[in-house]
């Protein structure tokens, strides 16, 4: 068998293996998908908004934080991280209108210092960071609270929805989104959830103030996440509300988005490595997931172009030899495709993930998001998700260079 043959085989079996894995693990647990535990402790919060030239959306997400449905949040600290544009300016015009907002302004060195810096102010049992262009549902507080009545848990995420979605980019993130909120949830039941989104993550204080956010990793909430669990805390995640967040509507921030998200999972893997297949959830299923995640972007991105240049190279010299000895170049035989197990396994995986994405979406779309139309699936199968490997790669390669840079 030849050696691209085995490496196929090997990437669609790694591939239907976890497909499968997420599918047991929803069969199991479908019935308290969208449940949460009742509230029963009126817990303290402390607010978080790091905040770097926000000035366009800050106001609007103290505002929501403000509107949430909860009445012991003692305070909120929004860190203005030496913000070049008005946001200072716009926080000042705003500090007395709103009880227990407080600012602490500093220069500029990073979100993970920022959050660092502020952690020593916080009087709150519990700890909210919300991103400053992210706002919290009415009643996402109350929906989260609960699950800290089990003293082994260490943070606590929701569903994050974009709240731009009129653009072809921006709908095809919506689906994406839904995919990662619903996939995220499942991991949940195997102790295995592997980033507390920046959009609004709550930590007890006693977990996140001991653990602090790494100001090495340009992606300190997966780092944070990973730091939380290799303590021994559990991470859970309430699917039955959510945060609206700002997503990127042009390519050019998304790719930049996504090869920070990229750089920093490969940083995150660096430092955890020496965990690999013992420490707990961390090293028996967090980092093997994202160590055959990045094997399964590499792997499928490389035997595309190979077949891709192999299919041009042979087209060539085919078009090439038959000019020169005056063949016909398309005959009738040219007109069948060839079948094989490869195509049929290819097919398989596509066929049932795509099945998979379509149950997501119709799971989701009466409580969390709006519908999609089939085109948008079709391009985000197909397209979209393609993309994904070569940021992978590049962001691989940012790594190696010591290129870690956020934007």
């Amino acid at each position: 068998m030849e050696l691209i043959a085995i490496i196929y085989f090997l990437y669609m079996f790694i591939s239907f293996y976890f497909l499968v894995f997420i599918i047991l693990l929803y069969l199991k647990n479908k019935n308290q998908m969208f449940d949460s535990p009742a509230m029963t402790r009126n817990y303290s919060i402390s607010v978080l908004i790091p905040a770097y030239n926000e000035e366009k959306t800050i106001l609007e997400t103290i505002k929501s934080v403000y509107n949430i449905d909860y009445d012991n949040i003692t305070e909120v600290i929004v860190i203005n991280d030496g913000s070049k544009d008005n946001t200072l300016e716009i926080l000042k015009k705003v500090l007395h209108d709103y009880k227990g907002l407080k600012v602490l302004n500093k220069q500029n060195s990073g979100k993970a210092d920022s959050l660092n810096k502020a952690l020593k102010f916080c009087s709150g049992e519990l700890i909210v960071v919300v991103d400053a262009d992210s706002y919290p549902s009415r009643d996402s507080f109350k929906k989260m609270v609960g699950y800290f009545d089990d003293t082994r848990v260490g943070g606590v995420t929701a569903a994050c929805i974009p709240r731009n979605r009129e653009t072809f980019l921006e709908k095809l993130q919506v689906m994406e989104y839904k995919v990662i909120a619903f996939t995220r949830k499942l991991l949940e039941y195997v102790d295995s959830i592997y980033v507390i989104p920046g959009t609004a993550g709550m930590y007890r204080a006693e977990a996140i103030k001991k653990s602090g956010f790494d100001l090495k990793n340009i992606t300190e909430d997966i780092e944070a996440t990973w730091h939380l669990v290799h303590d021994g805390w559990k991470i859970k995640m309430s699917l039955e509300t959510s945060i609206g967040t700002e997503i990127p509507n042009k390519i050019k921030p998304w790719y930049k988005q996504r090869r920070r998200w990229a750089l920093g999972g490969v940083q995150c893997i660096n430092k955890y490595k020496g965990t690999f297949m013992r420490h707990g959830m961390l090293g028996a299923f967090i980092l093997p997931f994202f160590v055959l995640g990045l094997f399964l972007g590499l792997i499928g991105i490389s035997i595309f172009i190979y077949l891709f240049i192999s299919r041009i190279m042979s087209y060539y010299l085919f078009a090439k030899y038959s000019i020169a000895i005056d063949s016909p170049m398309v005959t009738m035989n040219d007109l069948y495709l060839t079948p094989s197990v490869l195509n049929y396994f290819g097919l398989m995986m596509f066929f049932l993930y795509f099945l998979f994405t379509l149950f997501v979406l119709a799971m989701m779309k009466d409580r969390l998001f709006e519908k999609q139309s089939f085109f948008n699936l079709i391009f985000y199968m197909t397209i979209y998700l393609l993309v994904y490997p070569i940021v992978l790669i590049v962001g691989c390669w940012h790594f190696i260079r010591g290129k870690n840079i956020w934007r």
